[in-house]
């Protein structure tokens, strides 16, 4: 696949945008599908990609091609769908009349059905199926230059079998490599972004919330329970961090001093920065609380196993979005319930 093949970033927000910069800066044919806000802000003040590793550079003004025409797709040899799991269905719509069917689909998003869904609705194009294993904070509303910064380290992975793709995506700050089992990764991946519900209900950062013994714990009972509910439904998880998953409730749940002795790199996070959920609850948008947790319930139903906890965080973060209000901010008891 050749470096001047044209790349549309479907769906530009936080993840989207630093994909899209990246590519950009390493001289690749990219342009950005994305709302009005966040094409309103590139256009009149530029795109700043920064990340936890030094990595800080500007895309002034005009430098990278963005607009909230799906029509932009028709030129697509390659797109990097990054909407939230909500949005795949009507993203894939636009995919689907905008797109030659030649046009390779790429998803990098949270979740574990999103590629799947995708397969489904476009039937001739080719789904990659991807994970980012970090996170991106995203500059506050009318902030100039609009400003991504990666806020931990890691390599994006997609499904083995194209060289030519994973080289043409490959670039600095955006590092890519291939997996051959992406749906073990994905529920590797899922372990984690259970966390993301409690950086939002807590509002606090995320290597503060992680560095308290109290929320890690609850992030372990959620682990046990989406454990449980796997083995029982066949499903195995691959190790996405440097703990397997079967040791994460272990390690969370260690004393404070131990925990931030032995898991520097997990802690080695922008201080600053939160979950997309909790950018989500901030900004009133609809969560993906449904491709997480509601994941892992759907699961703990099918086998019967026992999900009283992330039943609750559920419950807890529809009333937030129901609220409208931002964070709730609540303490960890309250979470934890009795």
């Amino acid at each position: 696949m050749a470096k001047d093949h044209r790349m549309i970033v479907a769906g530009a927000g936080s993840i989207g945008c630093h994909a899209g910069a990246c590519l950009a800066l390493a001289g690749r044919d990219v342009s950005l599908l994305a709302r009005p806000r966040v094409t309103a802000a590139i256009k009149a003040g530029g795109l700043r990609v920064s990340d936890v590793d030094g990595f800080d550079r500007l895309l002034a003004a005009g430098a990278i091609a963005v607009t909230i025409d799906p029509s932009v797709l028709s030129h697509a040899d390659v797109v990097l769908v990054a909407v939230k799991s909500g949005d795949t269905a009507a993203m894939a719509e636009l995919v689907a009349r905008h797109a030659p069917e030649s046009a390779v689909v790429v998803s990098l998003q949270n979740g574990i059905d999103n590629a799947a869904k995708l397969r489904a609705a476009l039937g001739r194009h080719r789904v990659v199926a991807g994970m980012v294993p970090f996170n991106v904070v995203q500059s506050a509303e009318g902030e100039m230059p609009l400003h991504v910064r990666r806020a931990s380290a890691g390599t994006v992975l997609i499904e083995a079998g194209d060289e030519s793709l994973r080289k043409l995506l490959d670039v600095a700050g955006f590092a890519v490599a291939t997996h051959a089992d992406m749906p073990a990764v994905q529920w590797g991946k899922l372990l984690m972004n259970l966390n993301n519900a409690l950086v939002a209900l807590s509002g606090l950062p995320l290597a503060a919330q992680l560095a308290d013994g109290r929320w890690r714990r609850i992030l372990a009972g959620q682990i046990d329970e989406a454990l449980a509910a796997m083995k029982a439904n066949g499903i195995a998880a691959a190790k996405v961090t440097t703990v397997p998953p079967a040791l994460l409730p272990t390690v969370l749940r260690l004393p404070d001093w131990l925990f931030l002795r032995l898991a520097k790199r997990m802690l080695a996070i922008d201080p600053m920065a939160r979950s997309s959920m909790w950018e989500d609850l901030e900004r009133r948008r609809t969560t993906e609380i449904d491709a997480l947790q509601g994941v892992i319930l759907e699961l703990a139903r099918k086998s019967g196993t026992p999900a009283a906890l992330t039943e609750r965080i559920v419950a807890l973060v529809r009333d937030a979005e129901t609220r409208g209000k931002g964070s709730p901010r609540l303490k960890p008891e309250q979470v934890a319930g009795s």
